[in-house]
């Protein structure tokens, strides 16, 4: 039978009688290497030390694949060679990368040189951070932006402020400012524009047309209405500049500028206010030298620095007086001392501060113009 042929010593064909898939020499002949280990390993389908499952041969041990090592990590008592599937292992050396397939080794790190480089990093997180040096040129400077306070103090916008600098119409501490970025202590610093000094700070500044009636204080014990009663809605206390009698009408300042105030009110400064007065004629034509040599008062001799005739209606007369003294009630005192009592006396001129058409009881903040205007005339 065929079947019986096939299992047999030989075939039809006489060929050997070994059966191919049996334990007898192959095709390739006994102890022949396979050609797909090379240098003897064994099948890399078969694990290592065990016998091919085809013909039960022993083979010799192969190479372990990249999945199948074993490395040596640590003190585990138990070295890479002595470790299942593992691989031999020299001293000062281990194993490469994965993707060399362990065709060379490379010298392992020290255990000492891996604390240093742990150490090391620590130390570098655990610095302080350095203070590094400014960027801006100006920085180390204290204070604020030039253009950040003309702004602030009403001078226009940041740009507009730039622009006044690009222009050198700004001085800071009597130099003009060449530079954008300037910084400057409000505090300190006198800073100007146009030759006029700015208030650089929170100072308040404003202008009231008191009507006749009002005492000229800030607060009255007997109720009467005062000057107060215009500001009550203000944050920051505010003090009123010099006085005006109860009757006088006309322009009075009020500030939270206590130098300012002082300087304005003080005869060194010699700052002059001019008055309107209503007075009954006929004048004689001497009346304004006579009040420019001076009237002898009680409390001594009052001089006036300008005089003239503003209008005339019959023997109605409106005139104009200025003068630097502050006393109490001193134009009605020299007119009545001159001859010619006062109706009606209103302030119109305070300083470089005009009333213009202000209403009565009107209150106006001053422009920075005119803040400037008065810090000259009081050199601030």
């Amino acid at each position: 039978m065929r079947s019986s042929d096939r299992n047999s010593g030989g075939d039809r064909n006489g060929r050997g009688g070994g059966d191919r898939r049996g334990g007898g020499p192959d095709r390739r002949g006994a102890g022949a290497r396979d050609r797909r280990s090379p240098g003897g390993a064994q099948d890399r389908r078969s694990p290592g030390g065990a016998q091919d499952r085809r013909d039960g041969a022993p083979q010799r041990p192969r190479k372990p694949r990249p999945e199948e090592r074993r490395y040596d990590v640590g003190d585990t008592g138990q070295s890479g060679a002595n470790k299942p599937g593992g691989m031999p292992r020299t001293k000062g050396t281990t194993p490469k990368a994965t993707g060399n397939r362990g065709r060379g080794t490379v010298p392992a790190r020290p255990r000492e040189l891996d604390a240093q480089i742990e150490e090391r990093n620590r130390n570098r997180h655990d610095k302080p951070r350095p203070n590094l040096p400014k960027t801006f040129p100006g920085a180390e400077q204290e204070g604020e932006r030039l253009q950040k306070v003309l702004a602030r103090a009403g001078m226009g916008s940041r740009r507009a402020c730039e622009e006044l600098i690009e222009q050198r119409r700004v001085e800071v501490n009597g130099e003009v400012v060449t530079e954008q970025g300037m910084r400057v202590d409000p505090e300190r610093d006198e800073v100007k524009v146009d030759g006029l000094t700015v208030a650089t700070q929170s100072y308040l500044f404003f202008a009231l047309n008191k009507p006749a009636g009002v005492v000229s204080t800030m607060e009255d014990p007997d109720g009467r209405q005062c000057l107060g009663d215009y500001v009550t809605n203000r944050e920051t206390r505010l003090f009123h500049v010099g006085r005006l009698d109860t009757e006088t009408e006309g322009i009075i300042l009020l500030t939270n500028h206590g130098e300012l105030a002082h300087r304005l009110t003080h005869p060194r400064y010699g700052v002059k206010k001019t008055y309107l007065a209503a007075i009954q004629g006929p004048l004689p034509r001497d009346l304004g030298k006579q009040l420019k040599n001076g009237i002898q008062l009680e409390d001594g001799w009052a001089r006036a620095d300008h005089f003239r005739i503003v209008q005339n209606t019959g023997k109605n007369y409106l005139v104009e007086v200025t003068l630097h003294e502050g006393r109490k009630h001193i134009v009605r005192r020299m007119l009545a001392e001159a001859g010619f009592p006062v109706d009606k006396l209103v302030r119109t001129n305070f300083g470089p501060i005009a009333l213009g058409d202000q209403k009565s009881g009107w209150l106006r903040r001053l422009t920075n113009t005119e803040v400037g205007m008065l810090m000259r005339e009081v050199d601030l």
